[in-house]
């Protein structure tokens, strides 16, 4: 397995293990040097937790989401765990998921986890007598599975041992080094208070394994595993090679595929136009007015807006760090989680609104504009038809953006004339948005 993919699928963890962090409307979150849920305490909330040494020793009938440099489960959580630390230590109850990632995972021998495990790191280690309830999927540097799967493992790594059993099926990305060569990885990581096992490059299945499905594992040669360990089907996939030969697109292809994006962009934006003029027509006709008699301040406010947008999100990024730094001093956790959730529930909504406006809805409302001025030269009373100007300045304007973008035409003013009409449009709902929320004078 090459490294930037091992790499590439970590990330991808990673990025799981934030984006599935549901945030709450009611939580309890803490934050210090050391935090300590003790034995008999019950937390009834999701449990938010930042700190240097997280201990859970109690109970938490909801999710936890903790980060820190050691963070030890060893009561129950009735929920799911998402943890990011130098040391992820399980040895309690998890009933939901647990997505972890840190230099060194350990599931324990009396852990109990009852769906999946989505970890990424250096080392993911279950002792024996440890249960998963569902899928592992692991992508990092070694794993070595003694515990019970009930269903399917899938591993991107260099290093992979079973030696527990597998309820179902085993995939393995695996290096195509076998056995160990130097010294151990772990001799040059970071102090841990968890062990650190060490596991051979590549494939590894004991003898007292048992896997119940089929084994896919990526090498270049067949491997030889213990007799009756694999009840299903073995087979090897060989990796793929490190460089591809990429194929130019000849002439016709281009054009085809100039051809399937043109009727592509020309029926998405016939279908949200109508779409927006049945549910709500307003925001297609009070910009276009705007458009139509403001035009160039209109692609003004446009580029103005489009550099509001970048400079709102460092704004709102700015605020959650500095909100999160100083309530988290002020050891007011509850206050610095609820910051960081509504700014990253700001950054969502406002980049949706960004792409949705400047994708869809500004190209709508010029097209709109411009099939209403073509009408209104022709003096043809569907000028003022609900439907038939954004349909025909849609085809209009789709149809000039790719004839000059044809791919045997060289030159950019395709992409030119394409973000021009973009900000035209989204300094027109600008305009609007901004009348329409300035406060109206009292009437005396």
């Amino acid at each position: 397995m090459s490294k930037t993919h091992k790499v590439f699928s970590a990330l991808i963890l990673l990025a799981l293990l934030i984006m599935t962090a549901t945030p709450a409307y009611a939580f309890d979150g803490r934050s210090g040097d050391k935090v300590v849920i003790q034995a008999g305490d019950v937390v009834n909330d999701d449990l938010y937790i930042g700190a240097n040494e997280f201990v859970l020793n109690g109970s938490v009938n909801g999710d936890v989401v903790a980060v820190g440099q050691m963070i030890t489960i060893n009561g129950t959580i009735n929920g799911n765990l998402m943890a990011a630390g130098q040391t992820v230590v399980i040895n309690g109850t998890v009933t939901g998921a647990s997505r972890i990632a840190g230099s060194v995972l350990f599931i324990g021998e009396k852990a109990n986890i009852g769906k999946d495990v989505v970890g990424a790191g250096y080392s993911l280690e279950s002792r024996k007598g440890s249960a998963i309830g569902r899928d592992v999927v692991f992508a990092g540097g070694q794993i070595l599975l003694a515990g019970n799967v009930m269903r399917n493992v899938q591993a991107a790594t260099g290093g992979l041992e079973v030696a527990g059993n597998v309820g179902g099926n085993v995939k393995a990305d695996v290096s195509d080094n076998q056995g160990r060569s130097g010294p151990p990885p772990s001799a040059f990581m970071g102090q841990s208070t968890v062990p650190v096992p060490s596991v051979n490059h590549g494939l590894t299945i004991d003898p007292s394994a048992k896997i119940s499905g089929n084994l896919e594992y990526t090498q270049t040669k067949d491997l030889t595993f213990p007799a009756g360990v694999i009840s299903g089907k073995i087979s090897r996939i060989a990796p793929s090679p490190k460089s591809v030969q990429v194929t130019s697109e000849t002439p016709a292809q281009k054009v085809l595929n100039w051809s399937l994006n043109l009727l592509r962009s020309l029926v998405t934006l016939i279908l949200i136009g109508l779409l927006l003029l049945w549910l709500f027509p307003i925001l297609i006709k009070k910009p276009m007015e705007k458009l139509e008699t403001k035009l160039w301040p209109s692609l003004g406010w446009g580029v103005i807006a489009f550099a509001a947008f970048f400079f709102s999100i460092l704004l709102i990024l700015f605020v959650m760090i500095l909100g999160g730094i100083v309530f988290g001093a002020l050891t007011l956790g509850s206050l610095s989680g609820t910051i960081v959730w509504l700014g990253i529930l700001a950054l969502f909504a406002l980049t949706v609104g960004f792409v949705l406006v400047t994708s869809f809805i500004a190209k709508v409302i010029f097209g709109t504009a411009l099939g209403k001025w073509i009408l209104t030269k022709f003096k043809s009373p569907l000028a003022e038809h609900r439907f038939w100007p954004m349909l025909i300045g849609v085809v209009v304007t789709v149809i000039v953006v790719a004839l000059l973008s044809f791919p045997l035409i060289p030159g950019i003013l395709g992409g030119l004339l394409n973000f021009a009409i973009v900000l035209f449009g989204l300094g027109a709902v600008w305009l609007w948005g901004r009348e329409a929320m300035a406060r109206k004078p009292l009437a005396s």
